[in-house]
């Protein structure tokens, strides 16, 4: 999500300066966020970064204290009518009315827009959420992943551009959260902008075009997953399975930084180093080994060195 992004035309979301106090609290502060139409961003933070009332501010249910900020071209604070009409939205503590289908819940929620549904269109709704063999069952028998899908269904009532996901796998199980993976991908592939807060950051690194990592109200960091990785990481790790201890003293003899992990020892490189140049060291060492696995560094360690320096700076309490 490049800062130099300068053809508004091609923006989702253009945030300058943004700020929102609460008396002496600084939820938010001056937060710049450029969002190219078509991706996925996932926006990452501890708790308290300031997530939440961010989106809520971009998705013209909070004022901001100061700042501008564009959603699709359109002022935030001067065209919220017409931005909720090509905005949908997920809140983290979205809860279906019992008594009611999915389909049913889709029918009113298409008439809060103004729109009469047709067979074909309610059925590429549900379709689009896997909900079609669950349209007609009360809400309150569905299992947690699919009253997800049902909230996602009614963001996409007013086939936005722009859709605001707050949160949208918590505490579902591995299964479930996956299945909605599937669901977040789609709306991508349909040519959707999505912006993603979450916990798990393993979804923005599944999911993810462009990352966003917010500390106290600021974005400390942005970029695709693999370009963080670039910036943010300097070692790769080469594991040899079931080398065994005596492996491990040989390659320290030779100048190699390593560890061991059970059977195997894991040997610490440069990201720059050239593999090739390490195996050549182990193989003239004359050990046997059953496989060789390189290790990089994660999207988790990322997150951590950034909140971790943020802390040892004093801007975060551990």
């Amino acid at each position: 999500m490049s800062a130099t992004v300068e053809d508004a035309s091609t923006l989702a979301i253009e945030a300058r300066g943004l700020v929102k106090t609460y008396g002496d609290l600084r939820a938010v502060d001056g937060l710049d966020l450029l969002v190219p139409k078509g991706i996925i961003l996932a926006l990452l933070g501890p708790n308290g970064a300031g997530k939440t009332t961010t989106v809520e501010i971009l998705e013209g249910l909070r004022q901001s204290t100061s700042g501008s900020a564009k959603v699709l071209g359109q002022d935030i604070t001067r065209s919220y009518e017409e931005i909720r009409q090509v905005v949908g939205i997920l809140p983290q503590d979205f809860e279906p009315f019992d008594r009611l289908t999915p389909r049913e819940h889709i029918r009113y929620f298409a008439g809060l827009f103004g729109r009469s549904l047709g067979k074909e269109e309610m059925a590429q709704i549900l379709a689009s959420v896997s909900l079609q063999d669950r349209a007609d069952v009360h809400a309150r028998k569905l299992s947690g992943g699919e009253k997800r899908k049902l909230g996602i269904a009614l963001a996409l009532v007013g086939n936005p551009q722009l859709v605001f996901l707050d949160e949208p796998t918590t505490g579902l199980d591995p299964a479930a959260r996956r299945e909605l993976w599937r669901v977040i991908e789609e709306l991508r592939r349909e040519g959707r902008t999505v912006v993603l807060t979450t916990h798990y950051i393993e979804e923005a690194e599944a999911l993810a075009d462009e990352v966003s990592i917010m500390v106290r109200g600021k974005i400390v960091a942005s970029g695709s997953p693999a370009s963080l990785l670039d910036e943010y990481t300097d070692t790769k790790d080469i594991r040899l399975v079931g080398v065994g201890s005596e492996g491990l003293s040989t390659l320290i003899e030779r100048g190699l930084t390593a560890t061991s992990d059970g059977e195997d020892v894991v040997i610490q490189t440069a990201a720059t180093d050239d593999l090739s140049t390490v195996l050549g060291h182990i193989s003239q060492a004359g050990l046997a080994f059953r496989d060789v696995i390189t290790e990089r560094p994660s999207l988790e360690d990322v997150f951590l060195t950034i909140v971790g320096a943020r802390i040892e700076e004093g801007e975060l309490k551990p």
